[in-house]
């Protein structure tokens, strides 16, 4: 039987239907899930509770996935930046950001994105691939600091709601009791504002939100980011304003503050405006210069009067923390120079 599909990435129902074509009792789709989900193990033969001859069935029908980082590099502030190739051959890129007692893995879920945003240097390698469920948890399971990680945030490389599909798989394996257990308050999902995925994200899952937004003017925004003109920001922002992010799940407004561009006082006026009665907070965020950009961040008085500027009119908001910027921590920067071959 040739090889085929992977193991990792299938939920309880298709363990339990390969189980049936297998021969395998029904229960042993929950021994599958404890060695792939808990104990890391895709390796057939190495399931022990499994019968002999089933294992070198499942082993010679299932291609394992599951591959380590090809290179990684680290920051003086302790960030480490992962460079993994897909089973295509593209590479993607994860951040791992230590800060007191959380670690954030910042994950990808496209190789290339399509989106086409002027400010990302992934938007510039076009979309090669969206990524496997397995591929996108490969970047969790396969880091060394596995164990030590509080939080994941879908913010690396890609739209992840151009990929719904396996992003939705993905975050169920992740919060599943019978997957890794994690709580969906660990998770934040960043999206450009992919409209008609948007609803069925916040309808299947209570993950934290996060909409890159970056200038409240549609002309301007669409400018930036070509997704305005499919799906305006307004439009976003009226969905939002129909659920509940009051309690567990929490939704932010990422901003990248482009000197000149997007931080006068009437885009401080019309963020108000757009954002009204949405329980949100707003991520300023300074602008990480990438190779042939015209945009710049500005000094860090200018992103200090911006913040307090916005908290006065009621408006939570936060600076980010810039990290990783001498190993290239910007989204797509370290893929992009192995693609071009500037290892």
């Amino acid at each position: 039987m040739a090889v085929s599909e992977p193991l990792y990435g299938k939920n309880p129902a298709e363990l339990a239907a390969l189980c049936a074509e297998t021969g395998l009792p029904r229960f042993a789709a929950g021994q599958l899930a404890r060695w792939l989900y808990v104990k890391h193990i895709e390796d057939p033969m190495l399931m022990t509770d499994i019968p002999a001859a089933r294992r070198a069935l499942l082993a010679e029908r299932f291609r394992q996935v599951l591959t380590p980082p090809e290179r990684v590099t680290e920051s003086a502030d302790g960030t480490k930046k992962y460079l993994f190739r897909t089973q295509q051959g593209a590479y993607i890129e994860s951040a791992y950001i230590p800060d007191g007692d959380r670690a954030t893995l910042c994950v990808s879920s496209q190789a290339g994105c399509r989106m086409g945003c002027k400010f990302c240097a992934t938007g510039r390698q076009g979309l090669q691939h969206s990524l496997t469920a397995a591929e996108i948890l490969n970047q969790i399971v396969s880091l060394p600091e596995r164990d030590t990680l509080t939080n994941v945030v879908f913010m690396g490389m890609g739209e992840p709601l151009d990929n719904t599909d396996n992003v939705l798989r993905a975050l169920d394996i992740l919060t599943a009791e019978w997957g890794f257990g994690w709580s969906p308050t660990r998770i934040t999902l960043s999206t450009a504002g992919v409209v008609p995925e948007l609803r069925r994200l916040l309808d299947s899952t209570k993950v934290h939100l996060a909409v890159s937004l970056h200038n409240p003017f549609h002309e301007e925004r669409a400018a930036i980011m070509p997704v305005e003109r499919a799906w305006p920001v307004a439009e976003v922002a009226a969905i939002l304003r129909r659920y509940d992010f009051t309690h567990q799940r929490r939704v932010s407004f990422e901003y990248i503050v482009m000197s000149g561009l997007n931080d006068s006082p009437r885009h401080i006026r019309e963020l108000c405006r757009l954002l009204d009665g949405i329980k949100c907070r707003i991520n300023l965020i300074r602008f990480h210069k990438i190779p042939g950009s015209p945009y710049f961040s500005p000094d860090d008085a200018a992103m200090v009067r911006l913040r307090d500027t916005l908290t006065a009119k009621g408006i939570q908001t936060t600076i980010r923390a810039s990290r990783g910027e001498d190993i290239q921590a910007a989204c797509g920067l370290l893929s992009t120079s192995a693609l071009e071959g500037r290892q």
